[in-house]
């Protein structure tokens, strides 16, 4: 095997690697008389059968997979001394595989990699923050335990003469019909629906107002065009509706019963517990501000060549999002040059401040307990409505996913570290600079 250097530019390295076919040849010979012993053919003793024959039945795989052990060979003795920026591809003329393989060439190719640059981060014993503080008001606290009150208000039973309305409790029996079909999923008993809380298809609650207990209705309405169901979408639909119960809102005071029921010995201890949610909220939204004044920061003080083809990947990752979202009203103004500027700007800040947060996180020993990376991806599993075992099996079958999961994990150790060595001092804000966006203050 020959590893030879062609390149070294900045961050750019080429090699030309040739691994001769003798060599290759060489080792498919010896792989042949390894399994000579274990193959049993019709007509020959076992381990008799000769080596050009077994070379004819399993000469092509064996060498496909020698080729591969070489080639991740010759990338190793290639990437000894450097970290390559993101996984190098072996680019070889058309058709030189199959030679390779029919044994008739050498095996010549050449590899493009990036590296990552060297980082020495800076000004980190100089760091100055501010913390952004606010206080919370009675006024807050009321209104967090109005909304908990209205999410535990009960439903009291009203007679068959009573007419359902807009914010009532309904039980129904229903069944749909798509082109005069019943279709899956399109039917339901004893559903509860509170009518104008748009749980259901739009227009479906509506026609229900007016109806009474025990009524039957047909109801007509149209799938939105963007349904989840494609089959579904855009379609006119027909519902049999049965009204079996229609229940009517009562107000929940807030007392002791509420904190009860809420599983509170009382409403001072309510109160608390509502006061510590919302300064959970409070400090989060602190820390982000925090956390963007420190990236601004860490950003300002270092400058460092960055692989192409990781700015490269970063915004088409943006740019695919931009593209699938609306845009605001700024960026309306802007032509799609003028954007991609932009945000080609943003995937070199990301991709800097990622590889200086990781040298940070690798200089001071940051790391991520098991435990929290389990959590995450038991939850991840969760938001992509799959079993967590699932999501484990594909981890284990595909290990570079790994890291993107430990990735935002890490990067969250390494700014609380900073932050934690940094010299921070408070700053009392209102509620509305403090619930602003960072950076829109």
């Amino acid at each position: 095997m020959q590893v030879t250097e062609t390149k070294n530019e900045g961050l750019s390295r080429e090699y030309n690697v040739v691994i001769p076919q003798a060599h290759l040849s060489e080792r498919l010979n010896a792989k042949l008389e390894e399994i000579k012993p274990q193959v049993h053919l019709k007509g020959f003793r076992p381990g008799k059968a000769p080596t050009s024959f077994l070379k004819k039945l399993y000469g092509k795989n064996l060498m496909g997979e020698l080729i591969q052990e070489e080639m991740q060979a010759a990338q190793a003795e290639a990437l000894k001394d450097v970290q390559p920026a993101m996984q190098p591809h072996p680019h070889m003329k058309d058709g030189l595989l199959d030679e390779v393989v029919d044994g008739k060439a050498d095996l010549e190719y050449h590899m493009h990699v990036e590296v990552l640059p060297e980082i020495e981060p800076q000004g980190l014993d100089a760091i100055k923050l501010e913390k952004m503080v606010a206080e919370i008001a009675d006024e807050e606290i009321e209104e967090e335990l109005k909304q908990l009150a209205d999410q535990n208000k009960t439903y009291k039973d009203l007679p068959k003469n009573r007419n359902v309305k807009d914010g009532h409790k309904v039980t129904i029996d229903f069944k749909g019909k798509v082109d005069g079909e019943y279709f899956e999923g399109g039917s339901g008993e004893a559903a509860e629906l509170v009518i104008g809380s748009g749980q259901f298809i739009p227009g479906f609650e509506e026609q229900l107002v007016g109806a009474k207990k025990d009524e039957e209705k047909v109801i007509t309405v149209t799938f939105p065009e963007d349904y989840q169901a494609a089959h579904l979408a855009g379609k006119e639909a027909e519902f049999e509706v049965t009204i079996k119960a229609n229940q009517e809102p009562q107000d929940a005071e807030i007392n002791d019963d509420l904190a009860k029921q809420l599983g509170m010995d009382d409403l001072d201890a309510l109160k608390a517990r509502v006061k510590e949610m919302i300064q959970g909220r409070y400090d989060s939204q602190s820390r982000l501000h925090m956390k963007r004044e420190l990236l601004d920061y860490l950003d300002e003080k270092h400058d460092f060549d960055l692989p192409p083809g990781m700015v490269k990947a970063e915004f088409e990752q943006i740019w695919q999002q931009v593209q699938s979202a609306e845009l605001d009203e700024e960026d309306k103004e802007k032509s799609e040059d003028d954007l991609k500027a932009d945000y080609e700007k943003i995937a070199a800040r990301r991709v800097r401040l990622g590889l200086l947060l990781a040298e940070i996180g690798k200089e001071s020993n940051v790391d991520v307990p098991q435990d929290e990376l389990t959590r995450s991806i038991q939850m991840q599993a969760m938001q992509m409505g799959m079993q967590p075992q699932q999501l484990f099996q594909m981890i284990q079958e595909r290990p570079e996913l790994l890291a993107q999961f430990r990735a935002p994990l890490f990067e969250e150790k390494v700014v609380d570290h900073l932050i934690e060595k940094a010299d921070v001092t408070e700053k009392t804000v209102s509620k509305d600079e403090l619930m602003a966006e960072p950076g829109d203050e």
